[in-house]
């Protein structure tokens, strides 16, 4: 069953091993405070009664508006866990048509309730937190709309309910022989009409493209009406329609179908490792095979720091002291390597190809191909498990969150270390565990992901305000150095700040009329995306 305070399935589970936890306590100075938790029964007596109307589709379930009032946000996590959560919606709703899903948005609207859009509840940026209302607040949840619908095998377009969820996307495609091949690392319950909503990017990315590639049209249904956007391989009839749908995040309406481009199952897939000596190596190798147009399925460049840090929390399997060993005799020795992770996918033919080109890359580069596929198997292994080291980190008293951007080649550098940099200077002179890595390669920049590690606060409160300091420091830091204010995690709540340093003055009035147009009454997912509702 789900965890209703953290994240994916109560029977999975990914532990801090020994080694993991002597490394922690070593960067960190020992343990944090372990925080008291909750219990579900704290937080049920806390719900209010609901403010709506009854309604064949809605539930004002206790629990179930527990479990729909917050996403998977560092501040969801501590209201989870405080049992603190601030707002409830008044009830849920659950269709499972879109004709069921247009009844109850006109009922809400009509009625002057406020509308959240929900798929997968998996938002780590505030989409779907419940705001402060004096109207009632209606979470109309897509989850009921799984299925496959329709699957065009001469075009390679499928058509999916908005709230299928990535494991159920490829299972019901691979009954057919095809793949989709967007996996985000929250995959194993974030949604189609999510990655749309929020322009989602997965892991193989570099082969299947990023969701704007993917998605084909839709279905939705707004304020105004039914917008349909339908799946032309390519126009040039006035702007793309496409564009106002993804990124849009709930403010103009709810997704209830999606088209989609699928392609055939691949012959063959592998992912594996290499090492280089230093960073400076390792990022011209990145750049130089995502200009080429080298055809591997995921690249990820991760820096010295990071590799460090994986390698320890990994454990002390003892393949990875043979490594150690045979890394430095290589010259690349701890503290400046860099590990190397990618994929090939395609036909065989294709896959030895990429693989060959990959392990030349290294060479020039001075580093070292792993020929094992040990390492190549732990990433696939645990490719959708990290979000579950939160909650093995948290049993410890360490508290960990994230933060990402894309940026242009030549600024790569100096934006990764002012972000690493803003986080330890906001840290007030306690330690702080920071590293990253570059993903998602483009011909004209990466995404660079950071991760920081920190101990708990000795309560809640204080807990919640040094992550607030960390958000603050990332985010003017990212945008001083010119990167997106999010790559791959969409706006929400908590990213809105800085959207106007990227969009413009200009830009942030266009998006303001486009939500006016669909939305007059500012009822759908207020305070996400856009800040000011003027």
């Amino acid at each position: 069953m789900r965890r209703w305070n953290g994240w994916g399935d109560d029977a999975q589970d990914f532990p801090l091993k020994a080694k993991g936890l002597e490394f922690l306590g070593e960067k960190l100075g020992g343990k944090g405070t372990i925080l008291p938790d909750a219990s579900l029964a704290d937080v049920t007596i806390k719900v209010p009664p609901s403010r709506l109307p009854a309604h064949p589709l809605v539930s004002q379930d206790v629990e179930l508006r527990i479990r729909h009032a917050r996403g998977e946000s560092f501040p969801d996590w501590v209201a989870k866990h405080s049992g603190e959560f601030g707002y409830f919606p008044d009830g849920v709703a659950l269709p499972k048509t879109g004709e069921q899903v247009r009844e109850v948005l006109t009922w809400a609207y009509d009625h002057g309730f406020t509308v959240i859009i929900y798929g997968g509840g998996t938002s780590v940026a505030g989409h779907i937190n419940v705001p402060a209302s004096d109207k009632p607040v209606l979470t109309l949840s897509l989850e009921k709309m799984d299925q496959l619908l329709d699957l065009n095998t001469q075009s390679n377009v499928a058509t999916f309910g908005a709230g299928t969820p990535g494991p159920r996307v490829e299972s019901q495609l691979k009954e057919q022989g095809y793949v989709l091949g967007h996996f985000p690392q929250s995959w194993e319950l974030s949604t189609v009409g999510g990655w749309v909503a929020s322009r989602s990017s997965g892991q193989q990315s570099l082969r299947y493209g990023r969701i704007e590639q993917m998605f084909a049209g839709c279905t939705m249904e707004t304020p105004r009406g039914q917008l349909v956007i339908k799946d032309i391989p390519a126009s040039s009839a006035g702007p793309d329609l496409r564009e106002v749908v993804m990124g849009s995040e709930g403010r103009i309406g709810a997704i209830t179908e999606v088209k989609v481009r699928v392609t055939p199952l691949p012959e063959h897939e592998s992912f594996h490792v290499g090492f280089v000596p230093d960073w400076e190596s390792g990022l011209k190798m990145v750049r130089e095979l995502a200009q080429g147009k080298v055809q591997l399925s995921l690249m990820r460049l991760s820096n010295a720091d990071e590799t460090e840090s994986h390698l320890s929390l990994g454990g002390d399997h003892p393949l990875f002291k043979a490594y150690d060993r045979f890394l430095s005799f290589k010259k690349c020795r701890n503290g400046d390597r860099c590990m190397f992770t990618f994929g090939v996918t395609g036909s065989k033919r294709q896959a030895r190809f990429a693989l060959a080109e990959a392990k030349l890359a290294i060479d020039h580069a001075g580093g070292t191909y792993i020929a094992s596929s040990f390492m190549g198997g732990i990433w696939e292994h645990s490719r959708f498990r990290s979000p579950y080291f939160r909650n093995g980190l948290w049993e410890h008293g360490y508290s960990v969150d994230t933060f990402e951007t894309c940026i242009n080649w030549d600024k790569v550098n100096a934006c990764m270390n002012a972000m690493e940099q803003a986080i330890k200077d906001a840290s007030d002179g306690q330690p702080v565990q920071v590293f990253s890595h570059l993903s998602h390669m483009y011909g004209q920049g990466c995404s660079i992901y950071t991760t920081y590690i920190f101990k708990n606060s000795d309560n809640y409160a204080a807990l919640l305000t040094r992550w607030q300091k960390y958000k603050q420091a990332a985010g003017d830091a990212i945008a001083q150095a010119g990167g997106t204010a999010s790559h791959q995690h969409g706006i929400g709540r908590d990213h809105a700040p800085w959207l106007n340093v990227e969009k413009g003055a200009e830009g942030m009035a266009l998006l303001h009329s486009i939500v006016n147009h669909f939305d007059p009454k500012q009822q759908l997912n207020p305070g996400c995306l856009l800040i000011d509702e003027s």
